[in-house]
């Protein structure tokens, strides 16, 4: 079973069909197996329903001949096709409107790239670094946050970029979409989720 396909996105609709979240393969199959949510397919220019049963009986359809662009994760005995779509069948809040404002979401705002040298690096080689340092009144929020290369941060240390002599790539600012539907929305897996993400469009 393929980690990285396990780890890639699906679109969560609420019960009235409005994009409230993105989880991860994991997360879904054991949404669907519960009977909390319902796959939504996008096929022949329509959207069809699928409960958990009825996709495990497509996917042993589908896998004989697959398409490109859809994942696959081997179950016993067969292949379980990877949704892109599942609308949760008895929660009807609505999405909420404001970006949360943690680590991951920073990270695919500034595209895992440093930006004060522009070398883009895995998660695990970045840090956050507050542009106006916190020992000179710097607030913690998304206008004063960056994504840093570990080299960048110690050469700038507690300075300012201009008493660092280090310039910033882009100016920081609070996204108005949720950064990780927009990096998602650039891989063609999720052509799909267009319909339901009119601001991404």
């Amino acid at each position: 079973m393929s980690q990285s396909v396990l780890d890639t996105n699906v679109l969560v609709l609420n019960r009235f069909y409005m994009a409230i979240r993105v989880i991860n393969v994991r997360r879904t199959f054991t949404l669907l197996y519960r009977e909390c949510a319902e796959v939504i397919s996008h096929e022949d220019d329509q959207y069809i329903s699928y409960d958990f049963e009825s996709w495990c009986e497509l996917s042993q359809l589908t896998s004989l001949e697959k398409q490109p662009g859809e994942d696959y994760i081997r179950a016993v005995g067969f292949e379980l096709r990877v949704p892109r779509i599942v609308r949760l069948i008895r929660f009807d809040r609505m999405p909420t409107q404001t970006v949360r404002f943690n680590r991951k979401n920073l990270f695919a705002r500034d595209e895992h790239t440093c930006q004060y040298c522009g070398r883009s690096e895995p998660a695990n080689k970045l840090s956050l670094d507050h542009v106006i340092p916190r020992s000179h009144g710097g607030p913690t929020t998304w206008e004063n946050i960056v994504c840093c290369c570990l080299r960048c941060n110690s050469r700038k240390g507690g300075r300012t970029p201009q008493q660092a002599r280090m310039q910033l790539l882009t100016r920081p600012t609070k996204p108005r979409l949720n950064p990780m539907l927009a990096q998602s929305m650039e891989d063609p897996r999720y052509e799909c989720w267009k319909t339901f993400l009119p601001a991404a469009g």
